[in-house]
Parts: C-alpha cells; sequence; structure tokens
C-alpha cells in the first residue's frame, strides 16, 4: 500500500535505518546541537515568565529560584528526550521527538502560582503529568474529542493569552510598571533591535542561521545593552559550576484548582503529542505512526512532566518545532537526538549557564517572546486554516472564542463564583476549549459551506 509516495515496505526500511543508523561522531554532534539551537530560547522562556510572575524572577532581590527554574528546564528537557529516544520499556516512542518546557501552560500556572504559590504549582505538576501518562495508555480513543477546529482554537488562544506578556518585558517588565522608566526608548530599542535582527535572519539567510534566529536575535540585544552598561554580571560569578537537581526545591501541596487546570491542560497536550509523532514518521519515514509509538511517546510526555515536577522544574511536551527540522535536513534518527539531549542535561547541571541566561536584561528577552507568542497564535490560525468553515463551526468557535477572550479580558466578572472554579475560569483558555469541546460532541454536523 503506497503511503505518501512511498510503499509500505520502503517506509518501514528508512524508519528502521533512521532509528538504528548512527551518522558519525562529527554528523552526529552538529545535528544535535542544530536540535538544541531550534528549542533553547523556547525551552527556558517559560521559566523566566512564572519566576517573574510569583516573584523571584527579573527585578527581585534574589533570583537564585529563577536560575534553578531555568537549570531544571535544561536538565529536564534532555531527561524527558532520553526517555522517548531510548525509552524505559515501554515508555517512549523510540523516535526523534525533543522535549522541552511546554508554553501551553503558562497561563493555567501564573494564576495558580501567584495566588496559590508554587508548593500548589508543583503539586498540580506532578498529579496532572500522571494523568498525562494515564492518557497515553488510550490516547488513540479520545484523539476525535480535539479535531482541527477544537486544537486550532486553543493553540490561538495559549498565543493571544501570552502576548501581552511580551509586550510588558519588552517595555522593561512587571517591576517597572506605573514607574517613568516603564516603555522607556532604552528598553524599546533593545527589544525592537532582537525583532529586526531576527526577521532578518529567518527570511534572508539558510539553514542554521536561519534555523537559530530568535536565538542571535536575543544575543544581539544582548551585546547592546553590555555596551550600554545594562548588565550585571555578578550573579555569574556567585553562581556554582556544578549543582544537581534538588527533590521538592518548591515543595509539595495538593490544590483542587491547580491539579484540575494541569490535568485539563494536560489532556490538550498529549494531543498535542500525538500529532508531533504523527507529523514526525510521515516527513521521515513516509508512513503513519504505529499505536505503539502513539502511546509510548504520550506516557513519556506525562513521565517526563511528574520527574520535573518532583525536582521543581515545569511540564514537558513533545516540540514542535524540532518536527520540522527534521524535515528540513531529511535526517530522522533517535541517536541524534540523543546527543542533543545529553547535551541539555550536562548544560542543567551547570547553574553558570542558568546564571548567564538570568543576567540578560528582560526588554532582550521581550523582543525575543514577542516573536515566539506571536508565532504561537499564527500556529492556531494556520490550523483553523484547514477546517471547513460551516455554520456549525464558525458558531462553536465564535462562542468559545467570545467567552473566554471576555473572561480572560474582564476576571472580575466571575466575582461571585467559587475560588476553584473563577481561578479556573478567568484563564480564558480552559473555558474556550471546554465549550469547543463539548459543543463539537454534542450539535449535529452541518455541511453548509458559509461563502464570504
Amino acid at each position: 500500500e503506497s503511503i505518501g509516495g512511498v510503499t509500505q515496505v520502503q517506509a518501514n526500511d528508512v524508519n528502521s535505518i533512521a532509528s538504528t543508523h548512527f551518522p558519525g561522531a562529527l554528523a552526529g554532534l552538529f545535528l544535535g546541537v542544530q536540535h538544541v539551537l531550534a528549542m533553547f530560547v523556547s525551552n527556558v522562556t517559560p521559566a523566566i515568565i512564572i519566576a517573574g510572575a510569583v516573584g523571584f524572577g527579573f527585578g527581585s532581590a534574589d533570583t537564585s529560584d529563577m536560575i534553578y527554574l531555568i537549570q531544571m528546564s535544561m536538565f529536564f528537557a534532555g531527561i524527558a528526550t532520553l526517555i522517548q529516544t531510548i525509552t524505559l520499556g515501554p515508555i517512549g516512542a523510540r523516535l526523534p521527538i525533543m522535549q522541552g518546557t511546554s508554553f501551553a501552560f503558562i497561563p493555567v500556572m501564573i494564576p495558580i502560582g501567584v495566588i496559590y504559590g508554587m508548593p500548589a504549582l508543583m503539586g498540580g505538576i506532578i498529579i496532572g503529568g500522571v494523568f498525562h501518562f494515564i492518557l497515553g495508555t488510550f490516547v488513540g480513543k479520545v484523539r476525535s474529542w480535539l479535531p482541527p477546529l477544537v486544537t486550532g482554537l486553543v493553540v490561538l488562544m495559549i498565543g493571544l493569552a501570552l502576548i501581552k506578556v511580551g509586550i510588558q518585558y519588552a517595555a522593561g517588565g512587571v517591576p517597572l510598571i506605573g514607574t517613568a522608566e516603564f516603555g522607556s526608548l532604552p528598553h524599546w530599542t533593545l527589544a525592537l533591535l532582537v525583532i529586526t535582527v531576527t526577521l532578518l535572519l529567518k527570511f534572508f539567510a539558510h539553514g542554521l542561521l536561519s534555523m537559530s534566529a530568535i536565538l542571535i536575535g536575543l544575543l544581539s540585544g544582548y551585546a547592546l545593552a553590555v555596551t550600554q552598561g545594562m548588565v550585571d554580571f555578578s550573579a555569574i560569578e556567585r553562581a556554582q559550576w556544578l549543582a544537581y537537581p534538588n527533590p521538592l526545591h518548591f515543595g509539595f501541596e495538593i490544590k483542587a484548582t491547580a491539579v484540575i487546570g494541569m490535568c485539563l491542560m494536560s489532556f490538550v497536550s498529549a494531543i498535542e503529542t500525538v500529532g508531533d509523532i504523527s507529523a514526525t514518521t510521515k516527513s521521515g519515514a513516509g508512513r503513519d505512526a504505529t499505536d505503539r509509538e502513539l502511546r509510548g511517546g504520550t506516557m513519556a510526555d506525562g513521565l517526563g512532566t511528574a520527574l520535573a515536577g518532583c525536582f521543581g522544574a515545569l511540564p514537558n511536551t513533545s516540540f514542535s518545532q524540532n518536527v520540522g527540522l527534521i524535515s528540513i535536513t531529511g535526517v530522522m534518527n533517535r541517536h541524534v537526538v540523543t546527543i542533543a539531549a545529553l547535551f541539555l542535561v550536562a548544560c542543567g547541571l551547570v547553574p553558570k549557564i542558568g546564571a548567564a541566561i538570568q543576567t540578560m536584561p528582560i526588554a532582550v528577552l521581550g523582543g525575543g517572546v514577542i516573536v515566539m507568542f506571536g508565532m504561537v497564535a499564527s500556529a492556531g490560525v494556520n490550523i483553523l486554516a484547514g477546517v471547513r468553515w460551516t455554520q456549525r463551526n464558525l458558531l462553536i468557535f465564535g462562542l468559545s472564542l467570545s467567552v473566554g477572550l471576555g473572561l480572560q479580558l474582564e476576571p472580575a466578572s466571575l466575582q461571585h463564583l467559587p475560588e476553584t472554579v473563577r481561578l479556573l475560569m478567568a484563564t480564558g483558555l480552559l473555558p474556550a476549549a471546554l465549550i469547543a469541546i463539548l459543543l463539537n460532541r454534542l450539535l449535529p454536523e452541518n455541511t453548509q459551506l458559509i461563502r464570504t
């Protein structure tokens, strides 16, 4: 049977070679570094955002916990990736799936961390990871609950929820809000330089330069900040050369709101992982993913998140940009991604790397995240482009977006609801997703397309 122009036998052969043949030390190292560069900024950014939201980020008296969170983002991205590539029995896809800290959870994690604190957030992450792991055992049966109409809406809502953070960072950060320095020209100059360099490299460079556009853009902004005396290197000098993960670094507490929020987002993340695994096998081997790969990959996703929470790190998920890298390089080799994972684990054991990232002025990061969060929103639009826009689907999308975005913009409208419900609804993301999922299951199909 032909699959995407490749026969089933050929597809299996390609997968076998890609899974077992190592391209050589130098080529493998180069390709592994490419995978790290493609995901590095996206991987550490959630840690910086959460640290800032809960009070130990940029501008705080003690940033040691932010450095630890950055460090663990690298370490557990590597550990979760190793589980995918090497596998633990049935756990892991045995495919070149790169894991990293998830953006999707940020809109839910911020209110949980701010209101209940880091112990409750970590409790939610651990239990959410276990729930995600269990989902992996029957993930194929729930895929129909999240068609492109729902997943596109969810991704769009994630991007819209995060865009405000990018603007705040570019203007100087939350600690400066209400001061004359917020939105000052030096801050916007740094952010705009990052955006400009990123765009130039993305569209006029090729290969590794184009792939690392955001990282190089950040380095450009960082270099300008150094020349302007806006960087304090003392944190690097104080940081240790070697430090190990600390069990329950932020503590552990069970709060219903945190558990429900993390479990609901784990459901969405599980479907995202299924999509990334399917895209990897389709683009790299010309075949559909097997049930074993889908189950193992989703279980690995959940295990990686639960382990991360046990050591004070944030939820992990598969990284779509690395799936795209496989299409670009034409190399679908899990050992290459294993090298990338080992590199991340090593970086995660060196606090000086986390400290160096922490010295970056927040406006520099703001330029990068404006691009990244804009791309998250546009990825949602791209998914929605494949939807058949019938009257039914327009109604589902319009109502879900209206309620979700409206509650996010005006959370005071929920003040008379119980605290748990109020916090979950105020994210906007969860009510939008739930409305879309329920309406998609309950409303009858309508084949009448809308003409524009």
